[in-house]
């Protein structure tokens, strides 16, 4: 089969099958976690200034900040669908490696990190403690059930990195005012915001069938090393 066929296929049936999974929604703010945190951390390494951050229990985040106009205020506009992107392909990559407990250290530390910096509205620092705390709690259990947790925030970051930007070209087609950073990105270049909103849900696309490639990766391994343990008996 296809490798994007079966990439679409996967992304599909991810997203029912964890649907029906309770409180799956709640935790799709993770998503919006590393969205408004790329946002931030272009900000600061264009030399500006990150006034806060907002989380919102529709899943949407702002990032407050100030920079510079012209090409650094492009970047920082850039700097949100991409890294939540980045971010699934990365979840892929420590599972492929069999780091989950240490993905999850990494993962808490980060929330930890949004409130100490970022984070200033009640509903966000809410999130992000109790986050926190299932978070840690997992890790501590250890074992299996650790490492479906990971699996499951894996899959629920790469659903929302590819629904974000498909979202978004709705609304660029409809609204384009109403299109996020599309639409940030749209008043400062020639583009328009479903254009942009295109190469964001492209770039997103491309990043889950590299994550999906390591998932079936990482499943065909251990296939391959059940099937020679079998033998060995």
């Amino acid at each position: 089969m296809n490798k994007w066929i079966k990439t679409i296929l996967y992304l599909v049936g991810a997203a029912i099958l964890t649907r029906l999974i309770p409180f799956s929604s709640w935790f799709r703010i993770m998503d919006t976690m590393v969205h408004e945190l790329g946002h931030a951390l272009a900000t600061l390494a264009l030399s500006g200034r990150v006034l806060s951050i907002e989380l919102n229990p529709d899943h949407s985040g702002v990032t407050y900040s100030l920079v510079a106009p012209g090409w650094k205020s492009l970047v920082v506009s850039m700097a949100g669908y991409i890294p939540a992107s980045l971010f699934s392909v990365l979840m892929f990559y420590v599972y492929a490696r069999q780091k989950q407990g240490q993905g999850l250290l990494a993962i808490t530390v980060t929330a930890l990190l949004m409130i100490i910096l970022f984070v200033r509205n009640g509903y966000g620092i809410w999130w992000l403690s109790i986050f926190i705390v299932i978070t840690l709690a997992f890790y501590l259990i250890g074992g299996k059930i650790r490492n479906a947790y990971y699996l499951l925030l894996a899959f629920l970051c790469l659903e929302e990195s590819v629904m974000g930007p498909v979202t978004l070209l709705i609304y660029g087609i409809i609204t384009p005012a109403r299109a996020g950073d599309a639409a940030n990105l749209a008043h400062q270049t020639p583009l328009p915001a479903a254009v942009w909103a295109l190469i964001f849900l492209a770039f997103a696309l491309w990043c889950a069938k590299l994550a999906l490639q390591l998932f079936w990766g990482r499943r065909s391994a251990s296939g391959r090393s059940l099937d020679m343990s079998a033998r060995l008996r």
